[in-house]
C-alpha cells in the first residue's frame, strides 16, 4: 500500500487554487478603502484650512500624502471589486504601494534634512528600515507570484 494522495484532474485543482476572497481578505480590502479614504480626506481638509500661504515643498508634501492615501483607496476598491484570489497581484500591488510611498516620504524628509541643515541622522534612520522592509516585501510579492503562476502554467499543460 502506498500512502499517495489521489490525484486531482487539473481543472479541479485550479478551482481549488481560486476560492472566492475571504473573510480576512475582504476586512483588509475593505480597511485598506476605508483608510485611504479617511487619510485623503484628512489631509485635503488639512490642506485646505492651513493659514496663509504655504511654501511649494509644503504644497508636494500635502499632494504627495493626499496621493498615497487616495493610492491605497483604489487599491481597496480593485481588491473588494474582483472578489477572487488574484494568484497574489494584490500582494505585488500592495508591495509597489508601500515601496514607493515609502521611498517618497523618506527622500522627502532627506532633502529637507538637508535644506535644514540638521537631523539627517533621524531621517536615515526613520525611513530606511521602512524602505528595506517594503523593498523587501515587494521582491517576497513577486517571487510567490512567480512560482504561483509557473505552478499555474504545469498544471494546464503551459496554456
Amino acid at each position: 500500500m502506498t500512502n499517495e494522495e489521489p490525484r486531482l484532474p487539473a481543472r479541479e485543482l485550479l478551482e481549488r487554487l481560486e476560492p472566492a476572497l475571504s473573510p480576512a481578505r475582504r476586512i483588509r480590502a475593505m480597511a485598506a478603502l476605508i483608510a485611504g479614504v479617511a487619510g485623503a480626506l484628512f489631509v485635503v481638509g488639512l490642506w485646505a484650512t492651513e493659514p496663509g500661504p504655504l511654501p511649494g515643498r509644503t504644497h508636494l508634501a500635502f499632494g504627495l500624502l493626499a496621493a498615497f492615501c487616495l493610492g491605497w483607496a483604489c487599491y481597496g476598491g480593485w481588491l473588494l471589486r474582483r472578489r477572487v484570489a488574484l494568484f497574489a497581484t494584490d500582494r505585488v500591488v500592495a508591495g509597489w504601494l508601500a515601496l514607493v510611498a515609502s521611498a517618497s516620504t523618506t527622500t522627502l524628509l532627506i532633502v529637507l534634512a538637508v535644506q535644514r541643515g540638521e537631523g539627517l541622522g533621524v531621517a536615515l534612520g526613520a525611513g530606511a528600515p521602512v524602505v528595506v522592509v517594503a523593498l523587501a516585501l515587494t521582491v517576497r510579492a513577486h517571487v510567490q507570484r512567480a512560482a504561483l503562476l509557473r505552478r499555474r502554467r504545469d498544471l494546464t499543460g503551459g496554456t
